[in-house]
């Protein structure tokens, strides 16, 4: 159908072109707001009416009667029909709506997938948790959604590369040895001579012993050995990002993410990186100098105030490395970069791109995208859960991983937009139920399993339904069903342009819900084999689709339930 719809397509932009050679309308189609009124809407009528200074219905008159005399509209289109003020809705034949069953069972896995010839590369930065403690639900957020943003872009033929950016260097990892070192003494919080600030919960002891029994600990990017010695502050800094690091990587292996890099901020000083960024913002003459500190002239890019970059007590302020950081993307050969972050980083977006801007390297606008996100709130048996023991003071990412599963995680914090608050509902993630969307989801996956491995044990082949003859599939529930299957690429290609996973839940929601109402309609397994045929074939490619479209979000598609 995809074909179909690119034939279709050609014709309407050819009569646009014959009406009107240099309206520059456009050929789209759109879905219908009711489905009753047909399968593609085209508003081209409407566009084409000033320029031609004609009545839109006249418009659409003129224009549906060019359509009708196209090849691919008289093969595939049983009817066009003019609405209101001079829409076109188009309603396809059951046989155009049948051929996307064997472009799905054809396509298998890579269904809905864009090849590209010569890729671009772009790098989705996400996680980037300080080594300070055990991951947080907001980072659960932070990791599902880059993930699934790799895999959208992924399948739209781009090479992505997955970073994770974490601060190694700053006063929270000082916080964090000295914590370790009070543990380690013997101290505990509300003891005197605890330190202020600190880092209070159970996990801070967990490293203190283990630091004290000179352990080894071994992550993605380091491997350290304790020394033992509660008065060697150095080490005890080491050993606790280390610990960290690896407690931060089961975490992320329990959610099923991976990353291509590990960065370090301390590496963008040692290598000289950030000194380098500041001479190119000078050598600009976009700095300034006033009240002992160094300025960037950020307003000249649109903030709304210009931003110190240097201190007076000559350290650099948070953004500046930043700046370095995104220079380095650059350079290293990623034209598109998305950020995944959360709200409280929006401040940082302006100064950062005016940075790039400043910096003349040729970067452009807008480099970075940023996908921003809220916190979540998480709440059982009606009540909101805030603390965790571990942590002390936050519900983990492994908290809720345990609680629940690895999968309700990922669907439930994919199920919103990402700067939209999110109450997760413990109780619900458990229910066993259609109210819970990824049961809901994945029981339709399992339920066709279930019918394709009946037929399986009677002697039936997968194989065969790729050139079953379809034309059995004429009801309003196959039709409907078959229609929306072949929305996905184009959901695929859309969520990804929009930085939008949910609307990959979202569909998958109304794939199964379409799928069980198809399944409440018409028997599968009926004695006509034609039929029969037709049906499996149908349901075959529903499978597929939830199977492609439930990867992309990282959650898996069971066979039984």
């Amino acid at each position: 159908m995809l074909q179909i719809k690119q034939d279709l397509l050609d014709a309407l932009g050819q009569a646009l072109k014959t009406m009107a050679p240099d309206s520059g309308v456009a050929a789209a189609f759109e879905s219908p707001k009711v489905a009753a009124h047909g399968d593609f809407a085209s508003t081209a009528a409407m566009q084409l009416a000033k320029p031609l200074k004609l009545n839109p219905r006249q418009v659409a008159e003129n224009l549906r009667g060019l359509l009708l005399q196209a090849p691919a509209f008289a093969r595939w289109v049983d009817a066009i029909e003019i609405a209101g003020p001079g829409f076109l809705n188009i309603r396809l034949k059951p046989e155009a709506k049948q051929q996307v069953v064997r472009e799905v069972l054809q396509g298998a896995a890579q269904y809905g997938m864009q090849l590209a010839d010569s890729p671009h590369h772009m790098i989705v930065e996400f996680v980037s948790a300080n080594p300070t403690g055990p991951l947080h639900v907001g980072h659960g957020r932070q990791a599902a959604l880059g993930d699934a943003i790799c895999n959208l872009f992924d399948t739209q033929g781009w090479d992505v590369y997955r970073e994770f950016y974490y601060n190694d260097a700053g006063v929270q990892i000082q916080t964090l040895a000295t914590s370790t070192q009070a543990r380690a003494k013997g101290l505990k919080p509300g003891d005197a001579g605890w330190p202020e600030p600190a880092y209070n919960g159970d996990y801070i002891a967990d490293i203190a012993n283990d630091f004290l029994a000179k352990k080894t600990v071994k992550s993605d990017d380091r491997e350290f050995t304790a020394s033992g010695d509660v008065e060697d502050i150095d080490a005890i800094r080491q050993f606790a990002v280390a610990y960290l690091r690896h407690e931060q990587d089961l975490d992320l292996r329990a959610f099923s993410v991976r990353f291509d890099n590990y960065y370090l901020e301390s590496s963008l000083y040692r290598s000289g990186r950030v000194d380098s960024a500041v001479q190119k913002l000078k050598d600009a003459g976009k700095t300034y100098e006033q009240d002992g500190a160094l300025w960037l002239k950020s307003t000249d890019y649109g903030d709304d105030k210009d931003r110190v970059m240097k201190k007076g007590d000559g350290s650099y302020t948070y953004f500046v490395p930043d700046v370095a950081y995104h220079l380095a993307k650059w350079e290293r050969g990623f034209s598109k970069a998305i950020n995944i972050q959360g709200m409280d980083h929006h401040g940082t977006i302006a100064r950062v791109r005016a940075g790039l801007q400043a910096a003349n390297a040729g970067i452009p606008q807008g480099y970075p995208d940023y996908v921003l996100h809220t916190m979540v709130r998480v709440v059982r048996h009606g009540e909101e859960v805030k603390i965790s023991k571990r942590a002390g003071s936050y519900v983990t990412l492994r908290d809720l991983i345990e609680w629940t599963s690895a999968d309700a995680v990922r669907f439930f914090l994919l199920s919103r937009k990402p700067d939209t608050e999110y109450v997760f509902d413990i109780d619900l993630a458990l229910a066993k139920n259609n109210e819970n969307p990824v049961y809901y989801v994945q029981y339709a996956h399992a339920r066709i399993c279930s019918i394709l491995g009946t037929w399986a044990a009677q002697g039936g082949d997968a194989g065969q339904l790729k050139s079953v003859d379809l034309s059995a599939l004429d009801s309003p529930q196959a039709q409907a069903l078959m229609l929306l299957l072949a929305k996905y690429p184009d959901m695929l290609s859309n969520a990804a342009a929009g930085l939008a996973p949910h609307d990959v839940a979202f569909y998958l929601r109304e794939l199964a819900a379409c799928y069980h109402s198809y399944y409440d309609a018409e028997r599968i397994l009926v004695d006509d084999e034609a039929v029969k045929l037709a049906r499996l074939a149908l349901v075959a490619a529903t499978a597929q689709v939830l199977h492609n479209g439930l990867k992309v979000l990282g959650v898996s598609a069971p066979h039984k339930m």
